[in-house]
């Protein structure tokens, strides 16, 4: 006999679960594979889950450790090959540049990093809350934001400022 309780869960959690996947992977479809893995988790345990009281925790949880874990990066994915467009856009659309901009120098963080800097801004999560998370300490947590920050600002800097991207003779 089927759990509807779990079907309700999936129908009123899965915005929420689809947003994180996108955040920490960048991708729709990356994203959908991570939910579908969090979810077949989270039916797995969903007696014990269901009693606990707080499922959408657990399956954010299962998602980040799922994100986090080994194999994913093992696992064999297509090469992406960048869209060259030299065209400038409409200025209608500066705001989803900005958002494509900044997803894709999400993307070239560390996973550590990136996780800690998704789940701190998504869910405004303090230090100690992130340390939890991701095993590690609030001092490790801080360092991993800033290093994090870093490489993002270094990323999204206009040309020529900064000292790294200008052109030396």
């Amino acid at each position: 006999m089927p759990d509807h309780s779990f079907d309700e869960f999936v129908r009123a959690a899965l915005p929420t679960l689809r947003r994180y996947a996108y955040a920490l992977t960048g991708a729709v479809g990356p994203g959908d594979d991570l939910i579908q893995d969090t979810l077949v988790k989270v039916a797995g345990a969903w007696r014990r889950v269901h009693g606990d009281g707080n499922p959408v925790a657990y399956a954010k949880t299962a998602m980040l450790n799922t994100y986090l874990s080994a194999w994913r990066t093992r696992r064999r994915r297509p090469e992406l090959v960048p869209l060259v467009d030299d065209r400038p856009g409409p200025d209608a659309y500066a705001g989803v540049d900005a958002r494509d901009l900044l997803r894709r120098a999400l993307g070239r963080l560390p996973r550590d990093q990136r996780a800690v800097l998704v789940l701190g801004f998504l869910d405004d999560l303090s230090d100690d809350q992130l340390a939890t998370l991701l095993n590690r300490r609030p001092a490790t947590v801080r360092s991993l934001r800033a290093r994090g920050l870093a490489a993002l600002r270094q990323q999204l800097a206009p040309e020529g400022v900064g000292g790294e991207t200008h052109a030396r003779s």
